[in-house]
């Protein structure tokens, strides 16, 4: 397998969209998840406001599609969660685009989650679907290398059954990277992997191109998300600076910071 260029892209990571109040209806539950969910209006503010920041930077492309002389942009989306299929799509295509879609299979077909026959919907209409591992764990740096390449293998077999093409790209949960995740990743026939590093610059660890993503939450302003789409230096800058700090803590803590994240958050 030959590996792709890392490109310089611009890459967006949201989860949910939602209708007020209706955080149950899409996605995981609890506080920790629902910093990530955005409400309708929120999302179609964003995609006017990077419709006009991102001018004709090439938008949503199958990674098949990138050149070394664009700096592509992407809108991608962790879980798999309902709201994937209603409205997200439909609010994407209505400016052309197309979505990564990247799915935690061990959920397909529960409740906040979509069903195999939408999965394959989405593909048909030209989305990229991609894994997001099966079971979802808290801390997929600290699985096993066995775990590892169960959770890539067996959900990029499922989702080769259900959509019937070849599943080349996928996302790390919980943003804990690490080297065997991106060599088990590989070693499932993952071509482009996605963690949470706030970056534009893509690396390689063996044949994958690993890239960085942006990561959007509720109330974030869609100006700030239109800088994100413009190259503007200083959003980047703020986020990867916080992402550095928590990046610390989160090896420090350990599941004792996971746990304490989660009780600031329920207040």
């Amino acid at each position: 397998m030959t590996p792709i260029p890392a490109p310089n892209a611009i890459t967006l990571m949201y989860h949910d969209v939602i209708e007020p109040g209706q955080e149950h209806t899409s996605g995981f539950p609890g506080a920790g998840a629902d910093i990530y969910k955005l409400t309708r209006a929120e999302f179609a503010a964003h995609l006017s406001a990077i419709r006009e920041a991102a001018g004709e930077r090439p938008t949503g492309l199958a990674h098949e599609r990138w050149s070394a002389s664009s700096t592509p942009l992407l809108f991608t989306f962790d879980d798999g969660g309902a709201s994937f299929y209603d409205p997200i799509a439909s609010m994407l295509e209505q400016y052309g685009w197309r979505g990564w879609f990247f799915i935690s299979t061990g959920f397909l077909g529960t409740p906040g989650f979509m069903t195999p026959p939408q999965v394959a919907e989405l593909a048909r209409r030209g989305h990229v679907i991609g894994s997001h591992s099966v079971t979802h764990p808290t801390r997929m740096a600290a699985c096993s290398t066995d775990q590892l390449r169960r959770e890539w293998r067996d959900s990029v077999r499922t989702l080769e059954d259900i959509t019937g093409t070849a599943i080349r790209t996928a996302s790390v949960p919980g943003g804990y990277y690490s080297p065997a995740v991106a060599q088990t990743a590989a070693e499932a026939g993952i071509r482009v992997l996605f963690n949470s590093e706030p970056v534009q610059q893509g690396t390689h660890e063996g044949e994958t191109a690993v890239l960085g993503r942006y990561a959007i939450q509720t109330g974030m302003p869609a100006g700030e998300c239109a800088a994100f789409a413009r190259g503007d230096r200083w959003p980047a800058l703020k986020q990867k600076l916080l992402w550095d700090t928590k990046k610390l803590v989160k090896g420090l803590g350990g599941t004792a910071y996971l746990k304490l994240r989660e009780k600031l958050l329920a207040r």
